[in-house]
């Protein structure tokens, strides 16, 4: 009898599970969510059909790296059912599938699926995903500051145009940030070449390129040397005009213009990067430039150590992998702040020379300066069809040879060169010089044409007309044989052939002598 208990025990547990009703029944399985994923693009659709086989298998050869196949499955889809549920998502693969192939030629090819993905299907939340990876492709594709730089300029415009056209996308940080990288690559970029021209005191490119890194890029980890660099590019001006062969009140004047210039830069160290490195720097030549040091806002200071603690600091790893890394380095680009998202107007040197004559005549002629517009901010581009202006670092020739103050020419040193008048006078104001007259013009020579009223094109002067050119000397006659022609003179030196030259023994050796010891006789000595 006792034998049968377990067995009716288990009869009874069976039929307590089968009368369970089905409302209670996920308390022991679990419910298999149909939310979509990012991992699984097909969550959510519950199409059994072909083309949902078709897709799956596409995704699977993807998985393990069978493009080709991958992509001959989509395509089969997309023509065989074109009202399928799964046309805009095979469309995007699409484009991943030449996107994780990788070489150039793939990588334009993901490109152009993914612009028309965008073109098709403009409001759905993948055209933000679509955009972001065309930016993706130039990014991964940037080279180092020093080499070309058109994949960083592509990778700027399209995190940008991510971020105008879908705001709202979860998207937009990553994107920023990667845009602010970029922007740190282009800075880097402006910053070596401005050192490069300081480096050969070509201070109008200097001035250029420096004050166009500082207006465009201010997240730019070293824009407290690029700011300081500028200073000592307005400073090394202000220095060149002592050499200047005008009056000492305009030189006074002169000097003071630049002086302010430099001091506007080391003071905008001072109070909008109070929490970089090189500030001690800035406050040190404001102190020599005898000019007060400004103490920054509590919000600057705030603004300027949030910056400094987001950047990663750059370790011994990083610097080992630049060698072998193909693109840039991004560890120091700032992790905070808005990126700039319209380039202000670039700066030339052609600008900065043309105001640097502007500022000279006004200085000479006792009038008042003119503004600067060097450091405008105008974000609209100079050209009609929005595209930059060129960037001529070198239009006018450089200066060093400054004489003295005996008149003529007077060169600057900054590309601009001063012309005193034939009376000695330089400008309004100017010292007379005794003695000094220009000379006149030599015939059929064009003048040269004035810039800015009292200063001459850049060029050499004609003082005056050419020495003769001496006549060469004559050639020797030639005879030609064939016609019989008159032979040329012979020489009345006459010589002996085959003489013999006669040899000392006593004072120098000759192979020719016949008592020469030979063979085992060089080691007897006697």
């Amino acid at each position: 009898m006792k034998r049968f208990i377990p067995s009716i025990s288990a009869l009874c547990l069976l039929a307590c599970m089968v009368a369970v009703p089905a409302s209670h029944a996920g308390v022991f399985t679990k419910k298999k969510s149909n939310k979509a994923s990012a991992d699984d693009p097909t969550a959510g659709l519950t199409s059994k059909q072909p083309d949902r086989e078709l897709f799956d298998k596409a995704l699977a050869a993807m998985k393990k790296g069978k493009y080709d196949v991958a992509r001959l499955d989509l395509q089969t889809m997309l023509n065989t059912y074109p009202e399928s549920e799964y046309q805009m998502r095979a469309k995007l693969a699409i484009g991943d599938t030449w996107y994780k192939e990788g070489g150039t030629a793939a990588l334009e090819q993901a490109e152009a699926e993914y612009k028309d993905f965008i073109t098709f299907f403009p409001n759905q939340p993948e055209a933000a995903e679509a955009q972001m990876k065309v930016a993706d492709i130039y990014f991964a594709q940037m080279e180092k500051p020093d080499r070309d730089d058109t994949n960083v300029a592509r990778a700027e415009q399209e995190y940008r145009l991510m971020i105008q056209q879908f705001p709202d996308s979860t998207l937009v940080p990553r994107a920023k940030q990667r845009l602010r990288e970029v922007q740190e690559v282009k800075a880097d970029r402006e910053y070596e070449i401005g050192s490069f021209y300081a480096t050969h005191e070509n201070w109008a490119a200097t001035i250029a390129r420096l004050q166009s890194l500082t207006d465009a890029y201010p997240l730019y980890s070293h824009s407290d040397l690029a700011l300081l660099q500028l200073g000592d590019a307005y400073a090394a001006e202000a220095n060149l005009t002592q050499k200047l062969n005008v009056s000492a009140a305009a030189k006074e004047r002169l000097a003071s213009i630049y002086d302010d210039r430099a001091a506007k830069c080391y003071e905008l160290v001072v109070t909008r990067y109070p929490m970089a490195p090189h500030v001690e720097d800035a406050r040190e030549r404001l102190i020599g430039l005898a000019r007060p040091v400004p103490e920054p806002s509590q919000a600057a200071l705030a603004e300027s150590e949030a910056e400094e603690q987001s950047r990663v600091n750059v370790k011994l790893k990083d610097r080992a992998l630049l060698l072998v890394k193909h693109g840039p380095s991004t560890v120091s680009a700032a992790r905070i702040g808005e990126p700039t998202m319209t380039d202000p107007k670039a700066i030339t040197a052609p600008a900065v020379s043309n105001e640097t004559v502007a500022t000279i005549n006004a200085a000479l002629n006792n009038k008042p300066v003119p503004p600067s517009e060097v450091a405008a901010t105008s974000p609209s581009p100079a050209s009609s069809d929005g595209s930059a202006p060129p960037r001529t670092d070198s239009p006018a020739t450089k200066m060093e040879n400054v004489p003295d103050n005996s008149g003529g020419n007077t060169s600057t040193g900054m590309g601009v060169t001063i012309l005193n008048n034939n009376d000695g006078n330089s400008s309004e104001g100017a010292a007379p010089t005794s003695g000094t007259t220009s000379a006149p013009a030599a015939a059929g020579s064009a003048p040269a044409a004035a810039v800015g009223g009292n200063l001459p094109s850049v060029g050499p002067a004609n003082t005056g007309a050419l020495p003769a050119v001496e006549k060469p000397a004559q050639a020797e006659m030639q005879h030609n044989d064939v016609q019989g022609g008159p032979a040329p003179p012979q020489s009345t030196v006459k010589t002996k052939k085959n003489a013999k030259v006669k040899v000392n023994k006593k004072q120098e050796s000759s192979t020719k002598d016949p008592n020469k010891k030979k063979g085992l006789d060089k080691l007897n000595p006697f």
